[in-house]
């Protein structure tokens, strides 16, 4: 099957659970760089990358890739790239840029000129002037960072965060994709309890389930890609077969998702249903303060409001000095927390085992990892024939 190069696009600070989440996939060796992770792979990981990718923004098709410092040589380089190979003779080609430290700085006139350069590369092949675009839709990139440009097309339509489910939101949405790797960095197995006390729309809950119970994240949403008459239908028919076969429907879960807001329950439970996950997570209106639970050893995935979104600092700052005494009582669990408050383990009394930075939209956080005690080992069971 044919060779592609890919591009998983990743939101800053989670690159590295982007490049696990493609080996996983049995994809690799990977390069990781800001925002991105490469990786050559046949044909069918178009498919099976938008599919399976929790944490990833979207899937590129990476055409070229060469230095260019004047707009002759954008031109002539872009020109001499494979187009006809994806693009069909109805394809639907806009292009969109961007341009980071590079002497080519306007992005308009990039884009003005890849496109004509693509133009001027399908003419050769089609043996035509004009082209309707009424097709497939190709939507072309052209990304310069540094003088070096990089021709993409997008394979995956919407950004994967657009699972499908979520058609009601709340007032602080949290991406899907962000949820899915908060939990993913937690390493938290589905016989453990999961609760978000701040559940809000419902977004983390579900992915928790989705992942718990191993669903495919894309498997109730269409791929641009799929229009693509060069990416065989098998393939695709093919890879959402595997989304059937490698769910385990029958695992059990514990996920409880509380919230102050009862309307905003509703648009949970909604959600839930439309992501078929609403008999697996247990929806309560309930305030932090009395967050209480007789069972050991689970774990507390939240995003409470930051001040900047919702709320005052002062009334924040409280909030979190509320979170840390009702949490202290659950001594077996572990925490997990993300927030744009740079004195958040101040507030809550107590300091995080691990930290890391990463972006909520165009916000900067940290999230917190508290790590509670392992549970005792269980005893010995002797596997039979």
């Amino acid at each position: 099957m044919q060779k592609v190069e890919l591009i998983a696009t990743a939101t800053f600070g989670l690159e590295s659970v982007v490049a696990e989440e493609v080996k996983a996939l049995g994809y690799g060796p990977v390069q990781v760089e800001n925002g991105k992770v490469t990786f050559t792979a046949d044909i069918s990981a178009i498919p099976r990358t938008n599919l399976w990718l929790r944490t990833a923004d979207r899937v590129r098709l990476k055409i070229g890739e060469f230095k260019a410092t004047t707009f002759d040589e954008l031109f002539e380089k872009t020109k001499a790239l494979p187009w006809a190979d994806w693009i069909t003779e109805d394809g639907t080609f806009p292009v969109e840029g961007k341009s980071v430290k590079s002497t080519l700085f306007s992005v308009p006139d990039c884009q003005a000129i890849v496109k004509k350069a693509v133009v001027e590369s399908l003419k050769k092949t089609y043996n035509r002037e004009w082209f309707d675009e009424q097709g497939p839709l190709y939507k072309i990139e052209v990304a310069l960072l540094k003088d070096v440009a990089t021709l993409t097309i997008d394979t995956s339509g919407p950004g994967l965060h657009k699972r499908g489910y979520r058609e009601l939101i709340g007032q602080a949405p949290l991406k899907e994709t962000m949820a899915a790797a908060m939990i993913m960095l937690s390493r938290w197995k589905p016989d453990r309890v999961f609760m978000d006390p701040f559940c809000g729309s419902g977004t983390i809950p579900i992915e928790a389930a989705l992942i718990g119970q191993n669903i495919a994240p894309g498997m109730n949403r269409e791929f641009v890609s799929e229009t693509w008459p060069i990416i065989p239908k098998t393939a695709w028919r093919e890879a959402r077969a595997e989304t059937h076969d490698l769910a385990r429907y029958d695992q059990k879960l514990e996920i409880i998702g509380t919230d102050m807001d009862d309307e905003i329950l509703k648009i949970a439970r909604y959600n839930a249903t439309e992501a078929g996950v609403d008999d697996l997570i247990h929806f309560q209106r309930m305030d932090v303060r009395d967050v209480r639970t007789k069972r050991k050893y689970g774990y507390l995935i939240c995003n409470p409001p930051y001040g900047e979104r919702l709320g005052e600092w002062k009334q924040v700052a409280k909030m979190y000095g509320e979170m840390g005494k009702t949490f202290a009582a659950m001594d077996t669990w572990s925490f997990y927390v993300i927030t744009s408050d740079e004195q958040f383990e101040e507030h809550f009394g107590r300091t995080a085992s691990k930290k890391r930075k990463l972006y909520n939209g165009n916000i900067k956080v940290d999230y917190y990892q508290f790590f509670g005690p392992r549970p005792p080992r269980g005893p010995m069971v002797t596997p039979t024939e």
